[in-house]
């Protein structure tokens, strides 16, 4: 699998000559799966999966929340996993939902294949084992698990929070050996071609890269930097691909790993995601902002830099009054203002006050909204951020938070109320 985060439907020269940057999306782009003949997939904040041909993107939408993870499996089959706690395999002809793999109990964070077996980490703390209808629960990490990884010998690796990548044996359904024991949570696996070493990142900024057979440590790539976000492989140009919390991008040389680049890659915020195109000769970036930035591999470095755009909720709340400071910070990651939703996460506030609740054309909304009696008035609104969306409306897949302080929801409300108003 090929990670990174590939957003939109316009291609824009920007930069450095060869440099390019894309985005469409209606939110942050969480990971991409490039397939061998380039077609691509995307996952985003904003609940959908892009499925990308020649540079135009097609809309897959079945998931309830924001996707997290993508993969092309070994037989061309799509797969994507979502903060609803679901695996969707998709009818790559028809962009319908072909299957939905369901029995997580938290997000599903990584995505893997071999042969007709589908592999699935969650922040359950659990791995999930698909083939044919049949499910099986492999359990013994002590937290979130993060990702996962086959080997060619259909070997399979996982990392988690608690610190640790073991190996499993699939056809036992038990562990059989565990290869890193960090005091750190691992986000991020990557196996080498022949499954000779791994490469991993934690969240305490350390990139190692270890021999599986001796479980000796071939190289020390951490730079301080931390957390580690994104690594990614490409066999062709033998480089190993890094992205952390704090905006860079290292490219490390797999024949001695030596660091071929290392430079700043956004104006703020973390990598979220990478990949390399097939071949190896560009690399796709994203961060926080809907667009994602591209580099041919001779052109990294050069000081074109992943935007910020004008993303809302990078704004800098020291410049704006307290009701739209606490819109942007709470609200604008997922709603838009205007009658068009922009394909965020959640449905357009446009003409808000006075309308029932789950009746936005063309959103899908959660079984808990849609065809609900609640209508949304200044009480109302007040009520959802003073205990949460999740306590106010059970079963809403708003993601759950407070405004604490009764004059701030006044403040929201009273910018809301201006700011959602329909026009004549």
């Amino acid at each position: 699998m090929r990670r990174a985060a590939l957003t939109g439907a316009l291609l824009v020269l920007s930069g450095a000559a060869g440099a390019q940057s894309l985005d469409g999306h209606g939110g942050p782009v969480m990971d991409i799966a490039v397939a061998e003949d380039g077609t691509v997939a995307t996952a985003s904040f904003d609940n959908s999966v892009g499925l990308w041909t020649d540079g135009a993107p097609r809309w897959l939408e079945g998931h309830e929340a924001a996707v997290n993870v993508v993969a092309f499996l070994p037989d061309g089959q799509l797969a994507s996993g979502a903060d609803d706690f679901d695996v969707i395999l998709w009818d790559r002809a028809s962009g319908e939902v072909a299957e939905r793999l369901e029995g997580h109990q938290g997000k599903v964070m990584g995505l893997a294949g071999h042969g007709g077996l589908i592999a699935s980490a969650s922040w359950d703390g659990t791995i999930r084992l698909w083939a044919e209808g049949d499910v099986q629960e492999l359990g013994g990490h002590d937290g979130p698990v993060n990702a996962v990884a086959f080997g060619p010998d259909g070997a399979l690796y996982s990392a988690s929070a608690d610190g640790t990548v073991r190996v499993w044996d699939v056809a036992a359904a038990k562990e059989e050996r565990r290869v890193v024991e960090h005091g750190f949570g691992i986000n991020e696996i990557v196996l080498g071609p022949d499954a000779d070493w791994i490469a991993w990142g934690a969240v305490d900024g350390t990139v190692k890269v270890t021999d599986l057979s001796s479980g000796a440590e071939i190289a020390d790539l951490s730079a301080g930097r931390r957390p580690i976000l994104a690594l990614d492989l490409s066999e062709e140009a033998g480089a190993l691909a890094v992205g952390d919390g704090e905006g860079h991008i290292l490219i490390a040389d797999t024949a001695d790993w030596s660091v071929r680049h290392d430079f700043r890659a956004t104006l703020q915020g973390p990598v979220w995601a990478l990949a390399f195109a097939p071949g190896g000769d560009t690399l796709y970036a994203a961060g926080l902002d809907a667009a994602v930035q591209t580099w041919p591999m001779d052109a990294l470095g050069d000081g074109t830099v992943i935007a910020s755009g004008d993303e809302s909720f990078l704004a800098d709340p020291a410049t704006l009054p307290n009701g739209e400071r606490q819109f942007k910070r709470k609200c604008s990651i997922c709603h838009t203002l205007g009658p068009d939703g922009a394909r965020r996460a959640g449905p357009s506030l446009h003409d808000l006050f006075g309308r029932r609740a789950g009746t936005v054309p063309g959103y899908t909304y959660s079984d808990a909204l849609d065809g609900s009696d609640l209508v949304w008035t200044e009480d109302t609104i007040d009520a959802l951020f003073d205990i949460g969306p999740e306590h106010y409306v059970p079963g809403t897949k708003m993601p759950m938070q407070r405004i604490t302080g009764a004059e701030d929801r006044a403040d929201l409300i009273d910018y809301l109320r201006r700011a959602t108003a329909a026009t004549e």
